[in-house]
């Protein structure tokens, strides 16, 4: 395959006032390498490389370009080099690229034949020689005043990883409520499952020190949309220390993501990974000690009896709530079974996890998916009580009034949570006890003369 640099007149007036610079020149691409438009590498290595994943956006890159362009060159205190990846597009997107990488020192352009946004980051990360190596999307949702706070603590050595997060208390969000709800929904699925503790996976705003992202590129299988998902986890596992900066944040109401697809590949993800990390596949251990990080300690500080309850109830109301609020929006997307099934699934896994870490304070990792399947069978055990003291009514007293029906439900539902907070606290949080023949007690010291 054969592509040439968009020639000057392609690009607009604006781009034309601005900049001029160079000749024009070819490239050339094949399926297995990368082809790099020229551009003049500055003569030290960067502290900074921003990679920027493009897929069609022939439309809007050149207005977003010119934006980060002005926004390094005027006040970004780093030094620093511009990447843009054109991932398989159909469109003049690469041609884009590659003239405003012509005229724009520090600006470099690569076409891959292969799409997905994690093989574009992978592909210009591993060839970097930037210290700091970080990605944002080309609609540039996010302010650009928060990259320096996301690269400070790289480069100084302070942190591993850096991600811009709208989940915090003090980050400006504007979107729609059926995202912020999917959203916060996903991070609480990967905080129940993955036992993570970052706050947003999602955001399109990330850094990472080069080192570390060369000692973790290898072992994330990802090429797509959940390539930041596994990246975090396996850093977070491995021990590295993951800044969050708030960021403001608006929608791009033109966004092209299939929501539905990326969320069942993501799903598809999230299962592949804990298997990994279930089964031992994920050489952890391994790869903590390649970057001199010292095995996790598993820590339990336990609550009393009262603060408990009192917890329990906390998550059970919290539940409650993101129950309606998830099936309000899956309704809009499915039919009503359907949401209802999803958003109770959902709901269980995250009030199981909530309690895990909350209520009963257990934080090791590796009893995860054990935790799960027996919070899942408790929460089953309740909806069974439920279903079997309505189904007892209607058998025994298939008149009764709706008053009783109520009556009988509520009663119902006040024993099902009973026996599942006990089920919680006694069978599927219950710390192992050690046999009373393994305790080790001292012998007495021999004393002279004495006898064996």
């Amino acid at each position: 395959m054969r592509a040439s640099l968009a020639p000057r007149s392609d690009l607009s007036e604006r781009s034309q006032g601005l900049l001029t610079r160079g000749a024009d020149s070819e490239r050339m691409s094949t399926s297995t390498t990368p082809a790099l438009a020229p551009a003049t590498r500055r003569p030290t290595v960067p502290d900074v490389e921003i990679v920027v994943p493009v897929h069609n956006e022939e439309a809007g890159l050149e207005r977003s370009l010119l934006r980060l362009y002005a926004y390094l060159s005027g006040e970004f205190p780093y030094s620093w080099r511009v990447t843009v990846v054109d991932n398989a597009s159909s469109d003049a997107t690469f041609a884009v690229a590659a003239g405003l990488a012509h005229q724009l020192p520090g600006v470099h352009a690569i076409h891959l034949d292969a799409k997905g946004r994690g093989g574009a980051l992978r592909t210009a990360w591993s060839a970097s020689d930037a210290r700091v190596l970080a990605y944002m999307d080309v609609d540039l949702s996010t302010d650009l005043a928060a990259l320096p706070p996301l690269v400070a603590p790289l480069l100084s050595g302070h942190s591993d990883l850096a991600i811009g997060s709208r989940l915090t208390r003090s980050a400006n969000v504007v979107r729609g409520p059926r995202r912020e709800v999917i959203s916060r929904c996903y991070n609480a699925l990967l905080h129940a499952t993955l036992a993570t503790r970052f706050s947003d996976a999602q955001c399109g705003f990330k850094a990472i020190r080069a080192d570390r992202a060369h000692a973790l590129l290898p072992l994330v299988e990802d090429t797509g949309w959940f390539f930041d998902t596994e990246l975090l986890v396996l850093a977070e596992r491995a021990g590295l220390r993951i800044h969050e900066v708030p960021v403001d944040w608006v929608d791009d109401p033109d966004s092209r993501v299939d929501v539905v697809r990326t969320a069942s590949a993501d799903l598809r993800g999230v299962a592949r990974l804990a298997r990994g990390l279930a089964t031992g596949s994920i050489p952890v251990t391994t790869l903590r000690e390649r970057l001199g990080r010292s095995p996790a300690v598993p820590t339990r500080g336990e609550a009393g009896f009262t603060t408990q309850v009192l917890r329990f109830a906390a998550v059970g109301v919290a539940s409650t709530v993101a129950y309606l609020l998830l099936y309000m929006v899956l309704r809009t997307l499915w039919p009503a079974t359907l949401a209802n099934a999803v958003a109770l699934l959902v709901t269980a896994v995250a009030n199981t996890a909530a309690n895990r870490r909350y209520t009963f304070s257990v934080h090791e990792p590796g009893s995860v998916w054990r935790h799960q399947l027996k919070g899942l069978a408790a929460f089953g055990f309740a909806l069974g009580v439920t279903s079997g003291a309505l189904a007892l009514l209607h058998l025994l007293a298939p008149s009764a009034s709706r008053a009783v029906e109520v009556a009988v439900l509520v009663t119902a539902n006040l024993v099902a949570t009973v026996l599942r907070f006990l089920l919680l606290r006694h069978w599927v949080f219950r710390r192992p006890t050690r046999p009373a023949d393994s305790v080790l007690v001292p012998l007495p010291a021999a004393t002279p003369g004495s006898s064996s």
